[in-house]
């Protein structure tokens, strides 16, 4: 066994040697860090080291336990995150397929680079946008108003109940274009000829899609399904800060905006890093339940 793989890595060792860069990247980056995760254990303070720093135990975490501004920004970010979820997720695979199937030139091409742009615009930019969009004089009220929808304006970011609905659409909208790269590729590597066998046993365009075009990203879906799933704890703080306001926080307050407000603007680093800590692992277990799921519907493992 052991032969076997040294032979193998003595047959790969220009591409082993590429890899070592990023191994001692990742190691000194990701893994060294890690040794400060002991301050959730820990009573820490800025005139603290690490290592001086008293012993706590589980206190940290029985105080978020008990915290109900804690959880009431767990249950923000689980409802954001479930709607990113069931439209964001579905979103760029239907304007994957749908960009796939126009046929090639200039209108394809300016689709794909309308919907890449806003990607590329920030939170800050965005943010500003939207603030300026959905006020009493920004141009949704405008519509609304015109058209007979509303008897007067309404500033909608500092109405609570609707900030979920606006935090999702705007995320997606920004996302969408991004998100169908990877699927265009998939989409790319799909051998014609299976359309057109399909075509001349008289299958539709919707036919294609659900029984050739489905099937080819299976495996990219269950990928992406399983890291959107590991990340439906952590909602988009750039996001948050922006858009959240005293008079919207109610809804708006995410665990990161939570954890970043504790941490740094507080100065509550023990308690921040337990919070995280807690966070992170039980994004680990959702991979791993999610893996396994996806597992059955592949015949194999994704990770």
């Amino acid at each position: 066994m052991n032969s076997l793989f040294f032979r193998k890595f003595k047959s790969q060792l220009p591409l082993q040697l590429m890899v070592i860069p990023g191994v001692i990247f990742i190691i000194i980056f990701s893994y060294i860090p890690m040794y400060g995760l002991i301050i959730a254990f820990k009573s820490y303070t800025i005139t603290d080291t690490i290592g001086s720093a008293p012993w706590v135990g589980w206190e940290n975490f029985k105080i978020a336990f008990g915290d109900k501004y804690f959880w009431d920004s767990v249950v923000n970010t689980l409802a954001i995150s479930f709607l990113k979820l069931a439209i964001g997720f579905v979103a760029p695979i239907v304007l994957a397929i749908m960009i796939f199937e126009l046929k090639d030139g200039l209108f394809k091409k300016a689709v794909q680079t309308i919907s890449y742009l806003p990607h590329f615009l920030s939170w800050i930019v965005v943010g500003g946008m939207l603030i300026n969009w959905l006020s009493t004089t920004g141009l949704l009220n405008s519509i609304l108003v015109s058209i007979g929808i509303l008897d007067s304006p309404r500033n909608f970011l500092v109405e609570p109940n609707g900030y979920w609905m606006i935090a999702v659409l705007s995320d997606v909208w920004k996302s969408v274009g991004w998100g169908t790269i990877i699927y265009l590729a998939t989409l790319a590597g799909i051998d014609p000829t299976y359309y057109e066998a399909a075509k001349i046993d008289g299958a539709t365009k919707m036919q294609q899609i659900f029984h050739i075009t489905l099937p080819s990203m299976k495996f990219i879906i269950s990928l992406m399904f399983i890291l959107s799933v590991g990340g439906i704890l952590g909602s988009n703080l750039d996001q948050t800060l922006v858009l959240m306001n005293p008079l919207n926080s109610s809804h708006a307050e995410v665990i990161n905006s939570y954890v970043y407000k504790i941490g740094l603007a507080q100065g509550d680093f023990s308690y921040a890093t337990a919070v995280g800590l807690g966070i992170s692992v039980i994004s680990l277990i959702l991979v791993l339940i999610t893996n396994r799921l996806t597992k059955k519907y592949n015949d194999r493992s994704v990770f």
